[in-house]
């Protein structure tokens, strides 16, 4: 599947063309090496306590734009806050470029965050939240004006210099956070869901916009979200974690194509996979039998006596009912516009298939579903790690 399921292409191009090109020229192409790389990082809270972080090897490349995904909890915003020093790591190694951190104070990191929350000064007018960071660190008044306006202009907002954050909207609230975390040149740009709190339409604006600003400037990025949209669209490269542990690291549709085990290939897609169990079918030979009876053929599966199958909703195609078919009755029908959800109640349980609005089955009806064994996705029921299979 494309990712144009997940962003509208021309929507995007054409917010990216909008987004002012100022002669802001911070570019760290050109600079020291910024690759941040965690080393068999564990964080434990308490002695005896579940690692928060369980022996994590995890590297963001220079310059690449890394997202951190996964369920609430499962640890992708200790892993930032390890990066940048906020939390110490009870074991392991915290490079930043050439060099170990584990010992270096936050503010001698070189690194700048992007919160959630935008943590603007209310008092303080736009120019000078922007440019609180280069007061503090003593920046002469001259050249810290020149970067505040340039900035300023980088990001579309020279107009609300003069404001103060309660004039202000949610979307140009973020912007000035950005613009304070730009205006420092960090090496390292961490970001901790920073648009959990817009609403959709400008969640949208505001993912191109920062992916357009991340080509632009050049500066090592790691993101994290708990919105696989905002992850399938902006990552170069996607982590994902469960309780602490590195499940799988890869291209966005590397990921979504090969998911390493059930965990990622149920947590990336939308509506998610449907998994089947099935159980050999006699001795030897390839055939397997699901619970509704319906007979199909597994090479990749070995000699394996039950074996889980994966199927995307958009893989599902209504057939006739036959060999090799799923049969149930449609038990609800979502509407998203063009397309439609179809919850189907079968013997295998309930099975999620993604049908045209205009084609889709209503609601009562009686369906029988082709199951594409060739766009399968096969896991070990008991490990469940992929097995390899025919899919590409």
């Amino acid at each position: 599947m494309a990712l144009a399921a997940f962003v509208d292409p021309p929507r995007a191009r054409a917010i990216i063309a909008a987004i002012p090109s100022a002669d802001f020229k911070t570019n760290h192409c050109e600079g020291p090496l910024a690759r941040v790389l965690l080393k068999a990082v564990t964080k434990r809270y308490s002695e005896g306590a579940p690692p928060a972080l369980d022996r994590l090897d995890l590297e963001a490349r220079d310059r690449e734009f890394l997202v951190l995904v996964g369920p609430s909890g499962c640890g992708k915003s200790t892993v930032l806050r390890v990066i940048a020093g906020l939390e110490d790591a009870t074991e392991g190694e915290v490079w930043i470029g050439d060099r170990v951190v584990n010992d270096v104070a936050p503010r001698e990191r070189d690194i700048a965050m992007v919160f959630q929350s935008y943590a603007l000064y209310p008092h303080l007018k736009v120019r000078d939240n922007i440019g609180f960071g280069l007061a503090v660190r003593g920046t002469p008044r001259d050249e810290a004006t020149r970067r505040v306006r340039e900035v300023a202009a980088s990001l579309g907002i020279e107009a609300l210099l003069d404001k103060h954050p309660r004039e202000l909207s949610g979307g140009e609230r973020q912007r000035v956070a950005l613009g304070r975390a730009i205006v420092r040149n960090p090496r390292v740009f961490l970001f901790d869901e920073p648009l959990s709190n817009l609403d959709a339409k400008l969640r949208v604006q505001m993912r191109a916009e920062i992916s357009a600003l991340h080509k632009r400037l050049g500066i090592t990025s790691v993101y994290v979200t708990h919105d696989q949209v905002e992850a399938m669209t902006m990552g170069e490269r996607i982590a994902v974690l469960a309780r602490g542990v590195l499940q799988q690291v890869a291209e966005p549709l590397a990921l979504y194509e090969r998911p390493a085990n059930r965990f990622v290939a149920g947590f990336i897609g939308s509506p998610p996979m449907n998994f089947l169990e099935a159980r050999r079918d006699g001795e030897g030979g390839s055939a397997y039998r699901l619970a509704g009876g319906a007979r199909v053929a597994l090479p990749a599966a070995g000699s394996r006596a039950a074996v889980t199958i994966g199927i995307r909703p958009e893989d599902l195609r209504a057939a006739p009912n036959g060999a090799g078919t799923i049969a149930g009755r449609v038990e609800l029908v979502e509407r998203t516009g063009a397309e439609a959800f179809l919850y189907v109640r079968a013997p295998e349980g309930t099975v999620i298939v993604k049908q045209p609005a205009t084609r889709a089955a209503a609601a009562g009806a009686e369906i029988s579903l082709a199951l594409p064994i060739e766009r399968a996705h096969l896991f070990d029921p008991e490990t469940e790690e992929r097995i390899e299979s025919g899919r590409g």
